[in-house]
């Protein structure tokens, strides 16, 4: 059977027997994989740190009936240390690996996989505060799945705004006439921070007060749980972890 190499996230694992490993990971070239990784709960293993959530590593696998083996294992990024030591950051990183584990086969592009690196990367090295950072993924993870949220123009009639609310079913930003009864207003300061945040322009980002921070949060977690199937349980624990500011 063929072997093949590729460059992957590793989202979650599950136990195997006495000491192997069932690993997910999204890969840069695959799309989301399942493999066996054999002998890696024992001491002795050569690479089992190295297949860990939030790792990015350098694979080799045999290919399998139905579950490839992971043969070998190379460090291509040791996030988890630094991620785990902080609990925003490590609950943060939780949401971030399980909305990737949400996306469907062909959703799981080359693009989703360097925007997770890239995510992981930046809760590491704490440069900005761990929740703005998972904030910016969701919303540019959905953007990259086709769900980018309407921002500016009503996300359903397409009338230029500025517009002050927000409906997850419906998009995003809405005008007022096509605002359900009841919808959430938004105001200008959040709506910005929003466009920010899925831009990725972290000097607005970081200099937001913190209302408009917590209301922003809150509107993408609505939205992402809408459309993520069985949505994302980590958020929850998100929410409850103080957080640090960027260093």
């Amino acid at each position: 059977m063929p072997t093949y190499r590729d460059e992957v996230v590793v989202l979650r694992t599950h136990k195997l027997g006495e000491a192997d490993r069932i690993v997910t990971m999204l890969s840069r070239r695959h799309g989301k994989l399942r493999a066996v990784a054999k002998g890696v709960r024992r001491t002795s293993s050569r690479f089992g740190a190295r297949l860990e959530p939030f790792m990015v590593a350098d694979v080799q696998l045999y290919q399998g009936r139905s579950l490839d083996i992971v043969q070998q294992a190379e460090s291509l990024g040791s996030y988890g240390a630094e991620i785990v030591a902080h609990y925003d950051r490590y609950t943060s990183a939780h949401a971030m690996v399980e909305a990737a584990d949400r996306l469907n086969e062909a959703e799981a592009t080359p693009q989703q996989y360097l925007l997770l690196v890239g995510g992981l990367r930046a809760l590491s090295r704490g440069e900005h505060a761990a929740r703005s950072v998972l904030d910016s993924y969701l919303l540019r993870a959905m953007a990259l799945s086709g769900w980018a949220p309407g921002l500016g123009e009503c996300a359903r009639c397409g009338r230029l705004g500025p517009h002050d609310t927000f409906v997850a079913q419906q998009g995003g930003i809405v005008c007022r006439d096509c605002a359900p009864t009841g919808a959430a207003r938004v105001d200008a300061a959040t709506v910005s921070l929003l466009q920010s945040l899925m831009a990725g322009e972290w000097d607005v980002v970081d200099a937001a007060p913190p209302g408009s921070t917590a209301a922003a949060s809150g509107l993408i977690a609505a939205y992402a749980q809408w459309h993520l199937e069985r949505g994302i349980r980590s958020l929850s624990h998100v929410s409850a972890a103080p957080q640090e500011g960027p260093r």
